[in-house]
């Protein structure tokens, strides 16, 4: 039974993290992380090997899907809120191991995400300087299995990004708004090029791999879907969170949709769907029309996008780390919050050092296909919590709601599912393997430390001053989020199943 205990809900407390992101950021933050190898890359490469012309039909597919999901992320956002996303949401309506395995999923899917996504930015980066006669040496481009010393590039940039983040939320957000606007151009210079050169001819036959690859390409280019969840880990330090969270999450979502498929569309419309399947399809294009100014801009576009990808999901990342730890099931170290910057420092640098150390190292490959299925499980659960809220906390203020309850959670979870079970096998058998590493993680330490399991924890913790807060003053406490101000010592709240 007490594997099910659910935690208290007193949504959006007091925290030492900073409130300083308006709806507009948020939005942009949601841009940011969503726009960025899935249009430069993954949309040429589904529609050469899976869907051809049919590409826009996954992205609606896709889309869909995300769209179920991110209502859900929107109610649950705005009643429950706190830096923790599904896994919060999880761990007030669903229980505390349903809550610790969507942490662990989440961990998974920002963690090997940025890793992957810096190792992409290094290429870009590598070409650019090649192309102005820089050149570093092999082997600080390359990781030890690919005959090299450290993928230098990738770990740097990583280190940048934690070095901004520790700065504060407000400098990462004006930072992610400039390289949006430079890649959110470099995507309306390909509209605007490609709309005249469309060949319709390009799109017959337009679904030549059948209903099947469609939704093979719908669960190949999801990858370009994942950010827009990002947007709720930054709950903790918007100005007004249930009504600007729901904002950033929807409003990122569906802009980032419509560009993909006006994209895709033209992308297939201007070059046959089979000569698409490269690297860079994007610019070769425009390459390919004689455009090569134009695929120089496309190509700093890329680079920008990668870089608010990491950016967010680097922010993501250290939010998961922060809740988990404020909960007790990771090491107390990791919830402090630093008075001056009001950011996490030591979960940023802790979180930098092993995000470096696998994109500088680590044989990355076939472990980012573990990406998608993390992610697809961390919605399914959201979808799950709306209706076990509604049911087993009727009484919370919703500022939104799912519209047509409980239709559209259910087809949200439907729809993630169907695209779970058309990833490969060996992806299924990995992801068995990081869950089986977090089950006995939280049996052997989580479960014994959990501020629930001990009822005694105080709930307030002297991690900063109130003079260190936003508009307030006096000797007071912080809180950690989700835990009401006000009853330090209380008893944490249980329930059983």
């Amino acid at each position: 039974m007490s594997l099910l205990r659910t935690k208290t809900i007193t949504p959006h407390a007091v925290t030492g993290l900073r409130r300083c992101l308006t709806a507009t950021d948020l939005t942009l933050l949601g841009i940011g992380c969503i726009i960025g190898a899935g249009i430069f890359v993954l949309t040429g490469i589904a529609a050469a090997t899976h869907a051809g012309p049919a590409i826009v039909l996954s992205y609606v597919v896709a889309g869909l899907a995300c769209a179920f999901a991110a209502l859900s992320y929107a109610e649950l956002s705005s009643s429950i809120g706190g830096c923790g996303s599904a896994y919060g949401y999880a761990y007030a309506s669903v229980g505390e191991l349903p809550a610790w395995i969507i942490g662990w999923a989440l961990i998974l899917e920002y963690g090997v995400a940025t890793a992957t996504v810096a190792i992409g930015w290094s290429g870009y980066f590598t070409n650019a300087l090649q192309a102005v006669g820089l050149h570093l040496p092999p082997a600080l481009l390359h990781a030890p299995h690919e005959g090299g010393l450290i993928n230098l590039p990738a770990a740097a940039i990583v280190g940048l990004l934690a070095i901004l983040l520790v700065a504060g939320a407000r400098e990462s957000a004006r930072f992610n708004a400039v390289m949006v606007l430079v890649k959110v151009l470099a995507i309306a210079l390909f509209i605007g090029i490609a709309s005249f050169h469309v060949e319709p001819a390009h799109w017959t036959p337009f679904m030549p791999f059948g209903w099947g690859g469609v939704m093979t390409g719908a669960a190949t280019i999801f990858f370009a879907y994942i950010g827009f969840d990002a947007v709720s880990t930054a709950a903790d330090e918007a100005v007004n969170p249930q009504r600007d969270v729901p904002i950033g999450i929807l409003a990122s979502l569906a802009i980032c949709t419509a560009i993909y498929i006006v994209v895709a569309g033209l992308l297939t419309g201007v070059a046959h769907y089979d000569t698409l399947n490269n690297p860079s399809p994007v610019a070769q294009v425009l390459l390919g029309l004689g455009y090569k100014w134009a695929s120089a801009l496309i190509a700093a576009g890329a680079i920008a996008g990668l870089t608010t990808v990491m950016l967010v999901l680097f922010f993501g990342l250290t939010r998961i780390f922060l809740a988990m730890s404020t909960d007790g099931l990771l090491p107390p170290a990791l919830s402090r919050v630093n008075p001056k910057t009001q950011t996490p420092v030591r979960v940023i640098l802790a979180s930098a050092v092993l995000i470096a150390g696998i994109a500088g190292f680590t044989p990355i490959g076939q472990v980012a296909e573990l990406t998608n299925i993390g992610t697809l499980a961390a919605f399914t659960m959201v979808c799950l919590g709306v209706i076990v809220a509604r049911r087993t906390r009727p009484e919370l203020p919703r500022p939104f709601r799912v519209p047509f309850y409980p239709l559209l959670p259910v087809l949200g979870m439907i729809a993630c599912l169907a695209l779970m079970l058309s990833l490969p096998a060996a992806t299924w058998q990995r992801f068995g393997l990081w869950m089986l590493l977090g089950l006995a993680v939280y049996f052997l330490y989580a479960r014994r430390r959990s501020h629930l399991g001990r009822p005694s924890w105080p709930c307030a913790t002297p991690s900063a001053s109130a003079n260190d807060l936003p508009g307030r003053g006096g000797d007071s406490l912080v809180f950690p989020h989700n835990v009401a101000q006000g009853t330090p010592g209380a008893a944490a709240e249980e329930r059983g199943a």
